[in-house]
């Protein structure tokens, strides 16, 4: 019997909040200096900015969107709001989140209890299209506005780890 290694299954990113996927472009994410690998931990204080964004490859053209969620509000042993939107933006391909189209405005992670998971995905539109912002953040769901924008799987994620500034302890491995 193997053990699964990729990050976002071992997480239950994807299951939680994901599809199984295929990454196919390469996501840089950046915050307080520090490039985000999935399962890193950040404090609110190191997440208060909009972090920054690149995605890979050679074609402006394609168009992706980036949706930022908290698959753990408002806490990891009740996320009853699951998933709470923090951010929302359409980027053009290999350029940076600056070079897009916010559609959600970004709102830094303010967990007050236990560990939460903020997961980056991405998706490749299929041709330029508007995509609407949701109604409200609580209880985003990201496969449902997935199917809504007919975005297929995502293309990449990453997810960092959040907890409030005096927490302690970590996500126990399973």
């Amino acid at each position: 019997m193997t053990r699964e290694r990729n990050p976002l299954v071992v997480s239950r990113v994807v299951g939680d909040v994901l599809d199984a996927f295929t990454s196919t472009v390469e996501l840089r994410v950046y915050s307080d200096g520090r490039m985000l690998c999935n399962g890193c931990n950040f404090r609110p204080s190191q997440v208060v900015a909009q972090p920054r964004v690149d995605i890979g490859g050679d074609d402006f053209r394609s168009l992706y969107t980036l949706v930022m969620v908290d698959a753990d509000a408002p806490s990891p042993s009740n996320p009853c709001l699951r998933e709470y939107l923090h951010w929302l933006a359409d980027i053009p391909g290999s350029t940076g989140a600056d070079f897009g189209t916010e559609i959600v405005s970004y709102e830094s992670p303010q967990p007050s209890m236990g560990i939460h998971r903020l997961v980056l995905g991405l998706f490749r539109q299929p041709r330029r299209q508007t995509v609407n912002a949701p109604r409200g953040r609580q209880n985003f769901n990201t496969r449902e506005f997935s199917r809504l924008h007919n975005l297929g799987s995502p293309v990449a994620a990453v997810y960092y780890n959040c907890q409030r500034e005096g927490g302690t302890g970590g996500r126990r491995a399973l």
